[in-house]
């Protein structure tokens, strides 16, 4: 911005090289997704071996779930990333500040929505999708205990995607290692010690994302930068409302069509009952870290897309689009081929019931066709569907 000395955490996304500041936004994007998987992937261990395959299931079984209920929300956090890289770009602080206030409130209103939706709803969308009376408590009290903090998850997206609108995508990776970190520590603790089984895993993810969410709050808060959030002139204004939807839209409706053809997946996976459920949830589990990997440069073409396009820096859009698919294609078919020959490898990390009910890595390797595409488990543009907020948002 015109009169802003930039900082080491900002990214000048219009001038210079592409492919590596490409890189250089992508990749803490990426260790923060993979981070994340990693945290979801130790609660489902943790929840596996000290709870039981019942309790494992219940908690697997709501991934497709929570990506249909949350996808529509985290497409409108696509539209306030878009939306303030366009203004970053065309160094207009006004629009900028006005997209800022109008998107954290934004956030905070559809966390509550999402928060009755997921508390009330929970036991009758669970039956709809065929979930196993044994599964069926389990899953309905982890499912509410979720949404309770839901309005956290939401704030902790919006921001990382206005963070993101100035090439920051170091501190989201901070912020949510110390929550990931704070997840299991409390995962074992309620598990192990206070025996509060899938009750113990969500309130631990609850108490993750507030942490999150303060760290991004705070971190707007103290921004002297145009990111600066005032939260006392929060309000929805009518222009940036509206360009939000529009573009936020479309993006959150692509991820409830993907995320439906999962549950339908899950519906089916459930009627096999909690050993087969939990066998798919490791397997997609591990099938989530190549589609983050991909998706970070996903992310990345979105944001120098929107700033370049707010510059009038055409000429530099169709260079990002070559740069950005020549990347997804080495990450896409590298780590999608890694994951299917060392399938069983990585499978043995799980309890013994869910490494041997699920072959999905024998088969050809699925995912390793690399677009932007999400694959058959995938939640949409933005994964939005594990224990801890989004990273990728």
């Amino acid at each position: 911005m015109a009169g802003k000395q930039q900082t080491h955490y900002e990214i000048d996304m219009c001038n210079g090289p592409i492919l590596s500041k490409m890189l250089r936004f992508s990749i803490p994007l990426m260790c923060s997704s993979v981070l994340q998987l990693l945290f979801n992937a130790a609660d489902i261990v943790v929840v596996g071996r000290w709870a039981g395959d019942n309790s494992l299931a219940a908690v697997g079984s709501n991934t497709a779930l929570i990506g249909l209920l949350t996808n529509l929300f985290v497409g409108l956090a696509v539209g306030a990333n878009t939306l303030a890289a366009k203004y970053y770009g065309a160094r207009d602080r006004d629009a900028l500040h006005r997209v800022v206030h109008t998107s954290i409130l934004l956030s905070i209103i559809s966390g509550l929505v999402l928060t009755v939706v997921g508390v009330f709803g929970a036991r009758t969308i669970l039956i709809w999708m065929q979930t196993p009376e044994n599964v069926l408590d389990l899953a309905t009290l982890y499912l509410r205990i979720y949404f309770l903090g839901m309005t956290a998850t939401m704030v902790y997206n919006f921001g990382a995607a206005l963070l993101r609108a100035e090439g920051d995508t170091q501190r989201p990776l901070y912020f949510l290692s110390l929550a990931g970190v704070v997840n299991i520590v409390l995962n074992l603790f309620f598990v192990i010690v206070c025996k509060l089984d899938v009750a113990g895993v969500a309130i631990a993810t609850v108490i993750s994302q507030c942490i999150s969410a303060s760290l991004v709050l705070r971190c707007m808060v103290k921004d002297t930068g145009p990111l600066h959030l005032d939260l006392k002139k929060m309000r929805l204004h009518p222009q940036a409302m509206r360009q939000i939807l529009r573009i936020g839209l479309p993006a959150g409706f692509q991820g409830i069509l993907f995320s439906l053809s999962n549950v339908v997946i899950q519906s089916s996976v459930n009627t096999f009952g909690e050993v087969i459920m939990a066998g798919n949830s490791a397997a997609a589990n591990i099938e989530q870290f190549v589609y983050v990997s991909m998706n970070a440069m996903y992310q990345a073409t979105i944001s120098f897309t929107s700033q370049n396009y707010g510059a009038g820096n055409y000429h530099r859009i169709r260079k990002i689009m070559i740069r950005a698919q020549g990347c997804v294609l080495v990450v896409g078919l590298v780590l999608g081929n890694a994951a299917t020959l060392a399938g069983r490898v990585l499978l043995s990390i799980y309890p013994w019931w869910a490494t041997g009910a699920c072959g999905c890595f024998g088969s050809p390797p699925f995912f390793s066709c690399p677009s932007s595409t999400p694959s058959r488990r995938s939640t949409g543009p933005i994964p939005s569907a594990g224990l801890l907020p989004s990273a990728s948002t």
